[in-house]
């Protein structure tokens, strides 16, 4: 399910590629979005992975595979700093789900766990591979816990893109320029919650959950964040960064490797979106 060793850019770029992917086919699996003949199964120790297919009898999965191999090419670009997916209700919005990239310049780094002062290569491929089971395994947790969802709902993603290397022009496959600029409007108080991030060498990842706070059954409260504001601009989708990188030390996964220091470029607030996707009819 992931590359053996995780110590060439190309191996990292997939083991975040098959994360994003995973992630998305989770949500709509476990959020009931489409039928069953639309997934695969896979496992990952004991915990069983339902992954979105090309199901040609059902259009809404083929969309959701599209707008995910749009996300690989602007992944493989590093282009893309901020995807995410939501599922409105119109007018407001009923749960977000954001996926954060960084693209890291690789750097010696001291094996404190070594008798002998000795430089190593970077992360370790094992908790690499750990964290990422731990992700995958609170965002199942976490779909568990929430709220049905109405029976009309309205699927879209957006992109957002680093400043200094994404050309003016660029849009993913599938994508186009966001036609909808607006402030996403939830009806209660939102939520954040926690997932998880998976940093390796060369990418860090994290994975968070937006939704309103009475569709929470019983989150584990190392997740939550503060309530935020009851509208979030795009462009300010991931303000609280320099906060969510103080306060990582408390989050649910606790890992060292999570702290790792990332280098990019300056953000560019260029939103692009594919077509919205209505599901008025679910299993």
């Amino acid at each position: 399910l992931f590359p053996e060793s995780i110590s060439t850019e190309q191996q990292s770029l997939v083991l975040v590629k098959r994360l994003l992917a995973i992630s998305m086919s989770c949500i709509t699996y476990m959020r009931g979005l489409f039928p069953e003949s639309s997934y695969g199964t896979r496992y990952l120790d004991d915990l069983c992975l339902k992954i979105l297919r090309e199901d040609k009898s059902c259009l809404g999965s083929l969309q959701i595979v599209k707008w995910i191999q749009g996300c690989f090419d602007a992944l493989e670009k590093q282009y893309v700093n901020l995807g995410f997916y939501a599922l409105s209700s119109n007018p407001t919005v009923t749960e977000m789900y954001q996926f954060k990239f960084k693209y890291k310049k690789k750097v010696p780094q001291m094996d404190i766990s070594s008798n002998h002062r000795e430089f190593v290569a970077g992360l370790c491929s094992k908790d690499v591979k750990q964290a990422s089971r731990l992700l995958l395994r609170t965002l199942y947790l976490l779909m568990q816990d929430l709220g049905p969802l109405p029976n009309d709902i309205t699927l879209s993603m957006k992109l957002l893109y680093y400043n200094d290397v994404t050309p003016k022009d660029y849009q993913p496959p599938g994508f186009k320029e966001d036609g909808s600029p607006g402030d996403l409007l939830f009806a209660g108080d939102p939520v954040n919650l926690r997932v998880g991030s998976v940093s390796t060498d060369f990418h860090l990842m994290k994975v968070k959950v937006t939704t309103e706070k009475k569709r929470v059954r019983k989150a584990d409260s190392n997740l939550i964040q503060n309530n935020g504001p009851t509208e979030i601009s795009h462009q300010g989708l991931d303000c609280e960064e320099e906060e969510e990188e103080e306060s990582t030390k408390v989050n649910l996964l606790n890992l060292a490797f999570s702290q790792e220091e990332v280098v990019g470029p300056e953000k560019k607030r260029k939103v692009s979106e594919p077509e919205k996707l209505t599901l008025n009819s679910r299993k």
